[in-house]
């Protein structure tokens, strides 16, 4: 039986248009769509247990997977089949989370996964602009407990006009990447890069994107009630007792309070409320524990939280004791380790970065292979968060999600001060030592200052500082430099890099309904005190890039070649440019441009006199004598008939002087006029048309003997044989052969 299908198709306003579609697949997924734009197809569903899970959070599984048959290719390496992840598809992973989760009850924990699958491609289409509006259409379909639609979109801006959802191409020429999370009523969500904008550029392009997603909340809306929206389900809610609420609030308050108003550090904090919830406890006898299981820590946590808000809203203070504008103590170090091409540690209040600059050949780059996308990374950021950062002790299970975030947007906020003539592959390395708010942000700084260390010459310096929002509705506070236990406890987590000139990488997630862009654009303008208060910190320890690598890192030259002489400087089956490297202890990296005739040869090394040798090489093998120049050679071989000498501009060029070329009087022995290792002039006349080769004169350069007369030239042939007039010109001196043989 043919299947009833339900579409919508939402207009983009240019021409485009993207359709949600359901009834055709997937349809024992609680929830399933197609979203399809061009030839690009997703299909998004969405499947959650119906009892739940023995945990106080929500188990939410986002997982986003692009498939290689949806391009027509094959997976690369050995085994053809997708396996872990790319980074780009965890980054959409973390992109559709942070903007799903908030909207489900908080006391929901049924174990829930949303699964997005690109099953066909189309290079004018990004895909991960599509993903969160499948997911939040599937959810809409099915019967799980879900507070409203959400969708999510990128904007560009080319030529001073914003667009959304561009294609790669149109990305490549746009000063603005960013990609927007929102409900028909709220932003929830924004994340993205910028060339150096301003924060009303910045708030303008949230604006616009957001117009664009109250149409597609609008279009899941249609589609779930032609379908039949399902009927919310029913699940075990959490117990609440408001009697016992009322008991903790009154015992915990003030004491909580109190300790926040002290501004202590965060292991004193954390020690003296640990106190007071001990206290607490013992009031209560192991019959009531045992009654009120999880409940008094909830409640608990729930008066801190109250008392730590109302301390910042009522007196503008904060844990640590700052005002809300005020940014953490900070220090910083650079060439901190020796051995490499640049390092640097930034600390700001309890958190601590160490930054690492590693310098490299195009060999090193970053290669990309997906789906959807193939290139290279010329500069890349890697971020650790190790446990001890935070105090735990806990297993490493790999890279997680966090520092593939985390990673991404210091990446971003650094990539753009990259110069585009920079030689070199570049790779920051972060290692967060300790961590009490935004170690991304002090990764930035970090960045920029090993980068400066390592004399990468960036356009200029970028920090980073993250912003918190406390609000009750009528009253709000915006709190710069935030600390691990404001972001739990706040409304927003707000993080923007930038230089004195404008923004260059935002992340947001707001946890508040209807944030107004007033506080939004308010929220901004003081992030951009902050972190002109933390770039001046910064170019205080170093100010501008050091004027040359360290004597230890590799210095990188690189040479255009045509494409005719690669072969030659490779040598058969590798051998003379491996004798080269082993010789001069240089990587040689030749990359061959199809489109062009020329290559460019990469020389990486440590050591000028390598580097030298190896562009004498180069400069040897693209020696051109021009035709009536003269040049400098050297004698390097004695023959009966002449002289083999070198051009001492370019050694390995190598030319027969003729001993008729060597002085202008005959000539009996080549040793009579020149020797082994003599040097001097000859003058360059070409190749000679009948030999067809390349003939040099010492002569050419010597003043002609008065009277000089040259030579008649022959008129008989020299290998004997008649003349014009039949006669024998044989000479009469030759001997007979067996003359000749008996000598």
């Amino acid at each position: 039986m043919i299947p009833k299908v339900y579409k919508e198709v939402i207009e983009l306003g240019d021409g485009r248009t993207v359709s949600i579609e359901t009834g055709k697949l997937a349809k024992q997924a609680h929830g399933s769509v197609v979203v399809q734009m061009g030839n690009a197809m997703l299909l998004c569903t969405v499947v959650s247990n119906y009892k739940q899970s023995d945990v106080d959070f929500l188990p939410l599984t986002v997982d986003y997977r692009e498939k290689f048959a949806a391009a027509g290719k094959y997976p690369g390496g050995f085994f053809k089949r997708e396996a872990r992840p790319s980074d780009d598809e965890v980054l959409t992973m973390r992109l559709i989370d942070r903007v799903l989760r908030p909207l489900f009850p908080k006391d929901y924990h049924a174990e829930t996964q949303v699964m997005i699958q690109l099953m066909s491609h189309d290079p004018e289409v990004m895909p991960d602009a599509l993903a969160g509006l499948g997911a939040s259409a599937a959810i809409q379909l099915s019967d799980i407990p879900f507070e409203t639609p959400i969708s999510e979109a990128r904007v560009g801006r080319i030529n001073g006009e914003f667009v959304i959802n561009p294609t790669r191409a149109q990305l490549a020429e746009s000063d603005i990447d960013m990609m927007i999370g929102a409900s028909a009523d709220s932003v929830m969500m924004v994340e993205g890069e910028m060339d150096e904008i301003s924060e009303e550029e910045m708030a303008d392009a949230i604006k616009f994107a957001h117009e664009a997603i109250k149409v597609q909340c609008a279009a899941q809306v249609k589609l779930a009630e032609a379908f039949g929206k399902k009927e919310t389900r029913e699940y075990t809610q959490a117990e609440e007792n408001e009697e016992l609420a009322a008991r903790i609030k009154e015992l915990t308050y003030d004491k909580c309070y109190a300790i926040a108003a002290k501004g202590t550090s965060k292991v004193e904090r954390t020690d003296a409320f640990e106190a007071v919830k001990e206290e607490v406890l013992a009031t209560f006898s192991e019959e009531e524990k045992e009654e009120y299981g999880d409940l008094i820590g909830k409640y608990f946590n729930k008066s801190q939280k109250e008392a730590v808000r109302e301390l910042t809203l009522a007196e503008g203070l904060r844990l640590d004791g700052r005002k809300t504008t005020e940014i953490r103590p900070i220090w910083g170090e650079v060439d901190y380790l020796p051995s490499t091409h640049g390092s640097s540690i930034f600390t700001r209040g309890e958190t601590q970065a160490l930054a690492t600059v590693t310098l490299g050949t195009s060999r090193d780059a970053n290669i990309i292979d997906s789906p959807t996308h193939e290139g290279e990374e010329k500069f890349y950021l890697h971020y650790n968060f190790p446990p001890f950062c935070t105090g735990e002790a806990r297993p490493l299970r790999g890279t997680s999600r966090r520092e593939v975030g985390h990673g991404n947007l210091a990446q971003r906020a650094l990539k753009g001060m990259i110069p585009a003539e920079c030689p070199y592959t570049v790779r920051v390395v972060s290692e967060v030592l300790e961590s009490n708010g935004s170690s991304s942000m002090a990764t930035v700084c970090a960045g920029t200052m090993a980068l400066m260390d390592a004399g990468v010459q960036i356009t200029k310096p970028v920090s980073g500082i993250a912003m918190g929002l406390i609000s009750d509705g009528s009253r709000y506070a915006v709190l710069s430099d935030i600390l691990g236990d404001e972001d739990h406890l706040g409304d927003m987590d707000f993080k923007v890099t930038g230089t004195a000139d404008g923004i260059t990488a935002c992340q947001m997630d707001i946890k508040v309904k209807g944030l107004s862009y007033e506080i939004l654009v308010n929220a901004l303008k003081q992030a951009r005190e902050g972190r002109l208060h933390i770039l001046g910190k910064i170019t205080e320890v170093i100010e501008t890039p050091n004027t040359d690598v360290k004597a230890h890192s590799p210095k990188m030259i690189t040479r255009v070649i045509p494409n005719d002489y690669i072969g030659a400087l490779i040598g058969p089956g590798g051998k003379n440019i491996q004798e080269l490297q082993k010789e001069t202890g240089c990587t040689i990296v030749i990359n061959e441009d199809p489109k062009t005739t020329e290559g460019i040869v990469e020389i990486l090394g440590t050591n000028q006199e390598g580097i030298d040798k190896v562009l004498a090489n180069i400069e040897s093998m693209l020696f051109k004598p021009e035709v009536g120049e003269k040049y400098e050679v050297k004698v390097i071989k004695m023959l009966d008939f002449g002289a083999v000498v070198e051009y001492t501009q370019a050694p390995g060029n190598e030319v027969l002087l003729h001993v008729s070329e060597l002085a202008w009087e005959r000539t009996e022995n080549v040793t009579d006029v020149v020797n082994m290792g003599d040097v001097f002039e000859v003058k360059y006349f070409g190749k000679d048309p009948k030999t067809r080769k390349e003939k040099v004169s010492r002569k050419a350069l010597l003043p002609k003997p008065e009277g000089f007369k040259p030579r008649p030239p022959r008129e008989n042939n020299d290998r004997g044989g008649r003349d014009n007039r039949g006669k024998d010109n044989r000479r009469d001196d030759r001997k007979p052969r067996e003359e000749k043989k008996a000598e």
